[in-house]
């Protein structure tokens, strides 16, 4: 297995367990509004390692550990530590231009990461095909693209101390970043580069009715 994909779900688990254990720690690096708009830009990061919870750190690193290696073998390190961090740091640009006047919004989470990870690896590999709870077929895009609606239920609900908006970004980061080093997907796998541009433009649509 992939020791840079190793790497990172070990930071991951070590930096959300002290979050788990120490609010101290949790509180000043998680993302929040009001601080990184006094200067703790730092936060824009580290809240990626951060997780609400458990359950909320194991549902990400398992997504991972699914779709990352196609990543790592169609475009190889360099590319997946790219996508991976630049889907971070587009999930935490777009939470700040939804929540900008908000100062006390707080979020955590890979999930940002992850999605773009997860853009990348169907865009790469359409055909995939995932088992849900390990049973139940699923076609790969058919999974990211409800994992989108998911968050923008998420997003509206505002009941949780997860990063919907973030997934949104990371989305964006994982498929323009992804679609300029293989520019072939926008002929290879055309149906695919529309398809998952639907969930995108659906929350960008609803964000200009007021809808979020």
């Amino acid at each position: 297995m992939n020791t840079i994909l190793i790497g990172i779900i070990v930071a991951n688990v070590l930096i959300s367990y002290q979050g788990f254990n120490n609010l101290a720690f949790f509180r000043k690096y998680e993302f929040h509004v009001g601080s990184i708009r006094s200067g703790e830009q730092i936060r824009m990061l580290s809240s990626g390692f951060l997780h609400a919870d458990m359950m909320h750190l194991l549902f990400n690193m398992l997504t991972l550990w699914f779709f990352a290696p196609v990543v790592l073998q169609w475009l190889g390190n360099f590319s997946f530590l790219l996508i991976y961090f630049g889907s971070l740091i587009f999930g935490s640009l777009l939470t700040m231009l939804f929540h900008k006047n908000d100062y006390s919004y707080r979020a955590v989470g890979a999930s940002g990461a992850v999605t773009g990870v997860l853009y990348s690896a169907i865009l790469l590999q359409p055909d995939m095909m995932l088992g849900i709870f390990f049973v139940i077929p699923m076609p790969a895009y058919l999974f990211g693209i409800l994992y989108l609606l998911y968050s923008i239920y998420g997003m509206k609900a505002k009941n949780d101390n997860i990063g919907h908006t973030a997934h949104f970004g990371g989305a964006i980061g994982g498929y323009l970043i992804t679609l300029i080093k293989e520019p072939s997907l926008f002929v290879d796998h055309s149906m695919m580069v529309i398809l998952l541009a639907i969930p995108i433009l659906i929350l960008f649509v609803m964000a200009k009715l007021g809808k979020l």
